[in-house]
């Protein structure tokens, strides 16, 4: 498989909670100018940095992070003081600091947020003589780079971590099931809920009040059936029939088939639904990587398998689709007083070093071409992770409306699940109103 063809790096998490900005902008920043890398003499420098809930907790990722924020020190004297703040949070954190102008120096962004965030204009622009300072451009995966603004401006931040979903299954749990394979479309899908569906244990386990993991799903499930978010005059068509129908394909695992636990209308930190799949309550799931969480599990990477999601029988206009592209961003508030050493800790979260050791850590794909040249990334999971990207995986539409998508449309979903675990049907009529009402909150060109 060829790099090159990884891409649209675009992910993950926007939800509808508010919160406050904190930290950073006006007073946390340091002081103006910069420092020469190794050279020491960023000493009594000091950055905040946002980062993005990407292993099992919080406290994992500060545990994980803060060796290489030492090691940043040790090399430029620039002490970065790190936040790591959960997914159900990030975006309207960020937007808090967009509008208030205190924030953090450097911030982690779902790259499905990019198009959005850069119409704030509250972030620095990469441009090509910035680009050429981490490396040039065509260092970047290239598809990648096109999932950090919107097409023809400037990036609005530089890829750190490469990711898509897939389909994690137990080994043993199909083993003991009679399940000889995991399942290739999705009538075997739902058949192989049904046989692991029993003495307390489901088929799926899911997020159903996670706003991110929904709308990730929703254009999965939409893309299948052939629909399309945004019209081509750029006005939301979220309750399109096919939107309607591949959402819909999501709830009925609950709803109609009965292979998801109602208790998961109620999940939504991000990791619920991980930790039943990882216990052995369920013995499926759609996710990103877990392989940290695997790590501070009882599991081996041995007991789990990894295939794509299936696709749903071939019908008129549906996509070969079974995944988004995934990633994050590292983006630098346009209020640092600090620039340059902003810029000095994107150049050492890109270099080849941190490249291969978080995303080995994480379990996630490196986005630079030279990060590749590590055993880490040749195991079979990884692979797959790499095939779907490369074939089957979709980037969500790079338009300033689409964090409100995520937004509405995820919280539409958080409904639907809490009416279809309290036994309410889940019909077309209801789907499409939920989508009607999303639809109509959409506020353009924000």
């Amino acid at each position: 498989m060829r790099i090159q063809k990884f891409g649209y790096l675009a992910i993950a998490g926007v939800v509808l909670a508010a919160a406050a900005a904190c930290g950073g902008g006006d007073g946390d920043g340091g002081g103006a100018g910069g420092a020469t890398a190794g050279s020491g003499s960023g000493a009594g420098k000091t950055l905040t940095y946002w980062a993005s809930n990407q292993g099992p907790s919080l406290e994992a990722d500060k545990s994980i992070l803060q060796p290489e924020l030492d090691k940043f020190q040790q090399q430029t004297g620039i002490k970065v003081n790190v936040e790591v703040v959960p997914w159900a949070d990030l975006l309207n954190r960020i937007l808090a600091a967009t509008t208030s102008g205190k924030g953090p120096d450097v911030v982690n962004i779902g790259n499905t947020w990019s198009a959005s965030l850069q119409a704030t204009g509250a972030f620095l622009p990469f441009d090509d003589t910035l680009l050429s300072g981490l490396g040039g451009k065509q260092r970047f995966l290239g598809p990648s780079l096109a999932a950090t603004g919107a097409p023809g401006k400037p990036p609005v931040g530089v890829p750190i971590y490469g990711m898509t979903y897939g389909l994690f299954y137990n080994k043993k749990m199909f083993k003991d099931a009679g399940i000889d394979k995991p399942p290739a479309t999705w009538d075997e899908l739902i058949a192989d809920g049904k046989k692991l569906t029993k003495g307390g244990k489901w088929g799926l386990a899911v997020e159903g009040a996670s706003v991110s993991e929904n709308s990730h799903h929703a254009f999965v499930f939409t893309q299948q059936h052939g629909g399309e978010l945004f019209g081509p005059d750029g006005k939301p068509q979220f309750d399109s029939p096919q939107n309607v129908a591949g959402i819909k394909q999501y709830l009925d695992l609950m709803a109609v088939h009965k292979i998801v636990n109602p208790s998961n209308a109620e999940y939504g930190n991000g990791t619920e639904a991980v930790q039943d799949f990882l216990n052995g309550k369920a013995g499926m799931l759609m996710w990103q990587s877990i392989a940290s969480n695997i790590k501070a599990s009882d599991m081996s990477e041995d007991d789990i398998g990894l295939a794509p999601i299936p696709l749903p029988d071939p019908s008129a206009g549906g996509k070969q689709v079974n995944g988004m592209v995934a990633g994050i961003n590292l983006s630098v508030f346009n209020f640092t007083k600090d620039k340059d050493s902003a810029l000095k800790f994107v150049k050492f979260m890109t270099s080849p070093e941190e490249q291969k050791l978080l995303n080995k850590t994480y379990g996630s794909l490196p986005t630079v071409t030279d990060g590749y040249d590590d055993p880490a990334f040749q195991t079979d999971t990884i692979k797959t992770f790499q095939q779907i990207l490369a074939t089957t995986a979709a980037p969500l539409p790079q338009v300033p409306e689409e964090s409100q998508f995520e937004t509405l449309v995820g919280t539409a979903m958080n409904q639907l699940w809490a009416d279809a675990a309290g036994g309410k049907p889940i019909t077309d009529d209801s789907v499409k109103a939920k989508l009607t009402q999303a639809n109509q909150q959409v506020q353009p060109g924000s």
